[in-house]
């Protein structure tokens, strides 16, 4: 299952963790990623916390936490290559991973028609 937020960002549930990163739809719009900041694994965020932050040629933006959970892992390949993000936003592109601590919360973000909806797609 994967569900969208309204500030472009998706959570893909991988078994019992939330894989989240950045949309296609973000990843155009910033262009070119140059640098990526990742949240320190153990740290507890809540939903719409702000967690790391992506920054391209063109801006710097914070990527919040879809959902409330423990950071369990964080994508380090992304800190040699921020490209990753370019190449494929929803697959190595992925930023952190959370431990949900409230599942219920991905009831209040988007599915896949609704985000489309969201964008114009």
């Amino acid at each position: 299952m994967i569900r969208y937020t309204r500030e472009h960002q998706y959570v893909r549930l991988d078994g019992d963790r939330a894989v989240v990163g950045i949309t296609p739809h973000a990843q155009e719009q910033l262009g070119d990623i140059v640098h990526v900041e990742l949240p320190r694994v153990g740290r507890t965020l809540g939903q719409g916390e702000a967690a790391a932050v992506v920054e391209s040629v063109k801006a710097a933006n914070e990527v919040f936490a879809p959902v409330s959970g423990a950071v369990a892992s964080v994508n380090d390949a992304l800190l040699a290559a921020p490209e990753a993000v370019n190449d494929d936003p929803t697959g190595q592109g992925w930023f952190f991973t959370l431990a949900l601590s409230d599942p219920a919360e991905l009831d209040d973000l988007m599915d896949e028609a609704a985000y489309r909806a969201f964008v114009g797609a």
